[in-house]
């Protein structure tokens, strides 16, 4: 397996330029999956807070760098949406959030909102004990002892002791955001599932405040009102 990544290759999610070198960083394996970008790119190319792989390894070896509660030292860490990103020194706090076009960018968000994070509920399944185990978007197993959850849903986990402290239910009328497609970093009410029989994608219909357009239900993510705007869930 190759150690390098060539820029024009990446996921349109990567918020790098393309044209500006041949390779980048190539993220580890780890949360995320193929669409996790480096911690690395978002330190240099996004906040602009060092200038080197070296002098991130040395701002990571110093324990001062947070992703969802955890200090990390692996300048190729996958980061990806919904992480959080903190620099507790500089008491700054940021939510890795989809923007137009469905690359990812970072909203900055109070201390409080960085204890938890945001994860979309990809599957269930009962476990040893009869508790249930929900899998997240980021990979994240949680174990939770009854079964309201339901694919699609969302919850927000704490990222301290990885409790879920709400849930916001996959349903007409909810709020969403879209993560992919044409139309990343729309925010409006789902006002329509059409459920499709079969192997293919369900179809949703979004309402935002400006237009009405369809995606498949992969591309949506249920998101609370206080949550775009970086407070409290």
């Amino acid at each position: 397996m190759t150690n390098h990544q060539k820029r024009l290759s990446v996921p349109k999610s990567w918020p790098i330029e393309r044209k500006t070198n041949v390779f980048t960083v190539k993220a580890r394996a780890g949360p995320h999956g193929e669409a996790g970008v480096p911690l690395v790119i978002i330190l240099r190319d996004v906040l602009g807070y060092v200038d080197s792989k070296k002098e991130a390894r040395y701002a990571l070896s110093q324990d001062s760098i947070l992703v969802n509660g955890e200090p990390i030292n692996d300048e190729k860490r996958p980061i990806g949406m919904f992480d959080i990103v903190a620099f507790p020194q500089r008491e700054e706090y940021y939510r890795v959030f989809p923007d137009e076009g469905g690359r990812l960018s970072l909203t900055e968000i109070d201390a409080d909102a960085a204890d938890s994070r945001l994860g979309k509920v990809v599957g269930k399944q009962q476990v040893k004990g009869g508790d249930t185990q929900l899998s997240l978007h980021d990979g994240t197993n949680v174990i939770v002892d009854d079964a309201e959850y339901n694919a699609n849903d969302s919850v927000v986990v704490d990222n301290d002791d990885k409790s879920i402290v709400a849930h916001f239910p996959y349903e007409e009328g909810a709020l969403v955001t879209a993560v992919s497609g044409n139309h990343g970093g729309k925010i409006g009410e789902l006002v329509e599932i059409d459920v499709t029989l079969g192997s293919g994608s369900n179809i949703v219909t979004v309402e935002t405040d400006d237009e009405t357009f369809e995606t498949v239900e992969e591309y949506v993510v249920v998101i609370d009102e206080n949550f775009v705007g970086g407070d409290d869930e």
